[in-house]
């Protein structure tokens, strides 16, 4: 990829067209983590609707295990987006090009040990669940973050519930009866089309990144997520450079 392609795509300086480029590879690989990472850890790890229900259920089964399991990874996962944030907020005070770069290299290093220890780490557990389930919920709640504080809330890749509903309310837009043919005026209805056409994308990237991931970890394991990982860094790299190069001339200048 052209190197200011990539300094667009992840740097600090934003444009609809680079959150959308984004936005698209990022629910790829949300796809891919979630989907691959159920045949490893037997449990979707960006889905926290599900695990706070479960949690219910089990507190009420008595299951104070799987309960306190589902608390794991629910904390797990509120830690990675603490963790975005932090590093956000500290390379924007500090006016680094790497504003959001930052957290991509961390999940992409996050993701790289997983695909290279996964069997190593699933055999240790941490906050009540195995530490494999609490990498991945990390990087879920890290990568979801992201995208969010980027494109002010605009766009979310690890869940689809939100991208559902909100393609629904355009499909239903769109399908409204007007009885005037005046969009100027105050009750018109009216589609929100390229909306619609980014919410559905993001939603096929997903299941294509879903699709990819089961297969590759049903055929090679762990190390399928290795090229997820070398993408993330490949994305974040120019930006992380250009501070490194930043603060290296400002040294020199010393």
């Amino acid at each position: 990829m052209p190197i200011p392609y990539l300094r667009r795509l992840t740097g600090k300086e934003r444009t609809a067209v680079s959150n959308r480029h984004l936005g698209y590879s990022l629910a790829f690989i949300a796809g891919a983590i979630n989907a691959g990472g159920f045949f490893a850890v037997d449990q979707y790890t960006s889905h926290m609707t599900g695990i706070v229900s479960a949690m219910t259920d089990d507190l009420a089964l008595g299951n104070i295990g799987l309960a306190l399991a589902g608390l794991g990874a629910l904390l797990t996962f509120i830690c990675g987006a603490g963790c975005s944030a932090i590093l956000i907020n500290w390379a924007r005070h500090r006016k680094l090009q790497s504003e959001y770069a930052l957290s991509l290299m961390l999940e992409a290093g996050l993701l790289l040990c997983f695909g290279l220890m996964g069997g190593t780490l699933s055999l240790r557990t941490g906050l009540f669940v195995p530490v494999t389930v609490m990498l991945l919920c990390f990087i879920m709640g890290l990568q979801n973050a992201i995208i969010t504080k980027l494109s002010h809330a605009e766009i979310r890749t690890t869940h689809v519930t939100g991208l559902v509903t909100d393609i629904g309310i355009e499909l239903g837009k769109l399908l409204y009866w007007n009885k005037t043919h005046h969009p100027g005026q105050v009750l018109h209805v009216q589609a929100n089309i390229p909306k619609l056409r980014l919410l559905s994308t993001l939603l096929l990237m997903f299941f294509s990144g879903g699709v990819t991931g089961a297969l590759g970890f049903k055929h090679v394991g762990f190390i399928s997520t290795v090229p997820l990982a070398l993408v993330l860094m490949l994305f974040a790299l120019v930006p992380v450079l250009d501070d490194v190069k930043s603060v290296m001339r400002r040294y020199w200048i010393r």
